[in-house]
């Protein structure tokens, strides 16, 4: 079977339906170019989201997208643009061999070797984000798991692993394939020396899977530094995880944050 390629993609075609006030559930998109529209604006909250949090380091970062018709094909940040300043139409649509196909910028090269790789890896990964965080990557170094200390970090219990190798900037596809294998069917995992990365089935719940494990990287940092953690019971954690690990539930803890981001500043969507 020939593999369908995508031809020029007007990402601004589509009026997308807005959730009613109060409402949250996720939106209902009737057609390819709808839904291809509605995650392409979640994707480029998302950079601003990181800006927001400083997750930003210098040329560090990147957050991708599997495309809803094209699923061999992802979306992703270009090199050398702050994800402050970064729009839906910055965007660049990467093939699985690395061509650059929609977009006029340059393409960063640790980017695609890591995430082609996931998205090959993982049919259910729709998105990956990674960047070069300050508790993330302070955290990376000590070569360990988070453990369920908190409720929210019980969204990671049994469900994120640890690359333990590093051998500098990624730029090889083996490297992102041994990423790929280190994270085998988890939603996340630690990048020894390096940070943190997470994926997720939704652009909304990578996203706020990575803000979490952010915080809870900060939170068992501060604990460890004060005292003896009191971990939560490994049957307890587990149960606690599907009350806030689920798809729906990381999906739903995002919502907020995306409002937040449109209404400090819109200009992602453009």
């Amino acid at each position: 079977m020939t593999e369908k390629k995508p031809d020029f993609i007007d990402v601004t075609l589509g009026k997308i339906p807005q959730k009613e006030k109060g409402a949250l559930s996720p939106v209902e998109c009737k057609t390819t170019e709808e839904l291809r529209r509605h995650q392409l604006e979640r994707l480029a909250s998302g950079f601003r989201l990181f800006a927001h949090f400083g997750f930003d380091e210098g040329l560090a970062g990147h957050i991708t997208l599997r495309d809803p018709e094209f699923p061999h094909y992802f979306w992703v940040n270009p090199f050398g643009v702050h994800f402050e300043q970064i729009r839906i139409s910055d965007l660049l649509l990467v093939s699985k061999e690395g061509e650059v196909v929609q977009g006029d910028r340059p393409l960063n090269t640790a980017a695609f070797a890591i995430h082609s790789a996931l998205h090959k890896a993982r049919p259910d990964v729709n998105s990956a984000a990674h960047s070069h965080s300050m508790y993330g990557k302070t955290f990376s170094s000590l070569g360990r798991l988070i453990e369920p200390i908190t409720q929210d970090a019980c969204a990671f219990f049994e469900d994120h692993t640890l690359f333990d190798d590093y051998t500098g900037v990624v730029y090889e596809s083996s490297e992102g394939d041994r990423i790929a294998e280190a994270l085998g069917d988890k939603k996340a995992v630690i990048l020894k020396n390096h940070g943190l990365l997470t994926t997720g089935n939704t652009i909304d719940g990578t996203l706020w899977l990575f803000l979490s494990m952010e915080r809870s990287c900060q939170s068992q940092l501060m604990a460890e530094s004060v005292g003896q953690m009191e971990r939560i019971p490994d049957d307890v954690a587990k149960l606690t995880k599907t009350q806030v690990g689920t798809d729906m539930a990381l999906w739903a803890s995002y919502q907020p944050l995306y409002d937040l981001m449109l209404q400090k500043d819109d200009s992602f969507l453009n």
